[in-house]
């Protein structure tokens, strides 16, 4: 079996080669450490409430600056990586997000957790959309599912972070869980990005070749990014619902918030599988008709929360969730990479994924406050749907403008 070389930052490398898969396994594992960045306030938000006595839509706010240090950062370090690489930007990155753990671990108001989860938030960025544009580089054939699998570490982080936090609340308190964690992340994630040097490979077509775009469209490439924004905030405004609140809504059934961290974990497991699945069918049907199946399965879980609310129940709809919605956030690199040429390409999927991020934090700080006012979550499930049909309306008409190099050549 053939090995991948060493890491070198003067050498050029094929794509699709060892050394291409041996960058997405460290993709993977830093996706993996560095994306405790979004999980762990989910399941220190009950216990950060109780200590500084507010309500659950203040208490949503370290969450929403959590996402809204996430989306700027997709963008900013995006541009670096599209300039310098990634191996710089991520280990500057994992020292900021250690800071911000530092900052939360003795933060005195729910105000100061809130502008510590912004650097948190930073920090994380690098393990996600700027990962996702780097091994976007590395793969041509089999880009689709390189792409997923990149992704899957922000879910893995979900589904076994969780569990490390809750025993980290039970055994010594959020605040030196948080400490703790900020000191992992910066002894693992610097030496780890440090493998991550060497030099893009070239196109197929050698220096200087520009590969087309696989799909055309009848629109200028702002105004399909700025579909995809809108579509990007859509269906996370619809996803935050559920992967926000889950922990809480359990407490408030009586189920206690050790149950809901195992939904969260099993929500985002099924996650992981619906990210591979997806990166692999869009390799054969494309991202835009991929996300839109993943779309209507989202749209069709949420919905099914509203009369099932038993423990068993909760457990299959979550299960559900996660395999309906896991692969819809990579297809928009995906897509960015089938519909635009591919200089700038860190900092364009920076932009949607900031969108679907910012979709995220509005949508957890909304779900929240429309809790606080009715007392229940159901409207909360009803808003998500809503959004979610926007996303679907945006990804019908990408669809229905869409062309194909051989449409083209037959016309």
């Amino acid at each position: 079996m053939t090995k991948a070389a060493a890491p070198s930052p003067g050498r050029a490398y094929a794509p699709d080669g060892p050394y291409s898969w041996f960058r997405l396994g460290i993709a993977m594992l830093l996706g993996t450490i560095g994306s405790v960045g979004m999980w762990a306030i989910v399941v220190m938000l009950p216990a950060a409430q109780a200590e500084f006595g507010v309500g659950r839509g203040e208490a949503s706010l370290p969450y929403t600056l959590t996402m809204v240090g996430f989306a700027v950062g997709n963008v900013v370090i995006g541009r670096f990586v599209d300039r310098m690489g990634v191996a710089v930007p991520v280990a500057v990155a994992a020292v900021i997000s250690a800071v911000g753990f530092a900052a939360a671990a003795y933060a005195p108001s729910i105000w100061m957790l809130a502008a510590a989860q912004l650097l948190i938030g930073i920090g994380t960025a690098a393990t996600f959309g700027p990962l996702m544009a780097d091994v976007s580089r590395w793969f041509e054939k089999q880009r689709g599912i390189a792409v997923a699998a990149s992704a899957t570490g922000n879910y893995l982080a979900g589904a076994i972070w969780p569990f490390v936090v809750q025993y980290g609340l039970e055994n010594g308190g959020w605040r030196v869980t948080s400490l703790g964690i900020g000191i992992f992340c910066v002894v693992t994630i610097v030496p780890l990005s440090m493998l991550l040097r060497g030099q893009a490979p070239e196109p197929a077509g050698g220096a200087g070749f520009v590969p087309k775009p696989k799909f055309t469209i009848d629109l200028s490439n702002r105004a399909l990014l700025t579909l995809l924004i809108i579509a990007g905030f859509g269906c996370c405004m619809a996803m935050a619902m559920p992967q926000v609140h889950i922990v809480a809504y359990c407490a408030d059934l009586g189920f206690g918030v050790a149950r809901g961290a195992e939904m969260l974990s099993l929500m985002l497991a099924a996650g992981i599988v619906s990210r591979l699945l997806s990166g692999y069918v869009a390799d054969r049907i494309g991202g835009v008709k991929t996300l839109l199946i993943g779309s209507v399965l989202q749209g069709l879980s949420l919905l099914l929360y509203i009369p099932f609310d038993g423990l068993a129940s909760l457990y299959v709809v979550s299960f559900v969730f996660g395999l309906s919605q896991g692969g819809i956030v990579p297809c928009y690199a995906i897509i960015v990479r089938e519909y635009l040429p591919p200089r700038e390409a860190g900092e364009r999927i920076g932009i949607v994924i900031m969108a679907t991020i910012a979709g995220m934090a509005v949508g957890g700080w909304a779900s929240g406050a429309i809790y606080d006012m009715t007392g229940s979550y159901a409207a909360a499930f009803l808003n998500g749907i809503a959004w979610n049909m926007l996303n679907v309306a945006v990804m019908v008409a990408i669809l229905m403008r869409t062309r194909t190099r051989r449409d083209l050549a037959l016309a």
